[in-house]
């Protein structure tokens, strides 16, 4: 009976997207933290199967780079990205799928375009509104947090 349930678990593991949003939250422990660093413990303990897209990664390290020149210690910020979440890899097809929906920022429409190519079942963003008419279910990582 146990190995039939872990194997139906495993099978029906929720699949999340998590805006860079929510990273930085959790880097710089900015309002919301608690809650992002939540999430960020369920995709290291393999509770829910976490994504970032790649080109996340390279704003990231802009952003890592802007506000610390300890290069070291942004290379084991980003090694560290890399090792808790599976990266979506950006290609031509994605970006033109990305430019044929109606999400007014084209960062957020290749995030719903990639989502929606690896079968994500949920975004996790603290701005939904920039995702208002995405076909992948935008949470808040409270609202996350609260499904069973």
């Amino acid at each position: 009976m146990f190995l039939i349930k872990r194997n139906y678990e495993e099978n029906f593991m929720k699949t999340i997207l998590i805006d860079l949003n929510i990273i930085l939250d959790y880097l710089n422990k900015r309002e919301g933290h608690e809650k992002a660093l939540e999430i960020i413990i369920q995709c290291c303990l393999k509770k829910v199967k976490g994504f970032i897209c790649a080109h996340e990664i390279t704003t990231l390290s802009y952003f890592l780079e802007s506000e610390s020149k300890d290069k070291n210690k942004n290379i084991k910020t980003i090694s560290g990205i890399l090792k808790m979440f599976e990266i979506i890899e950006i290609n031509k097809t994605l970006l033109e799928k990305a430019l044929l929906l109606n999400i007014n920022d084209y960062e957020d429409a290749v995030i719903v375009a990639s989502a929606s190519e690896e079968g994500i079942n949920y975004i996790i963003t603290k701005n939904i509104k920039d995702f208002k008419n995405s076909q992948i279910k935008v949470l808040l990582p409270e609202e996350f947090l609260a499904i069973k």
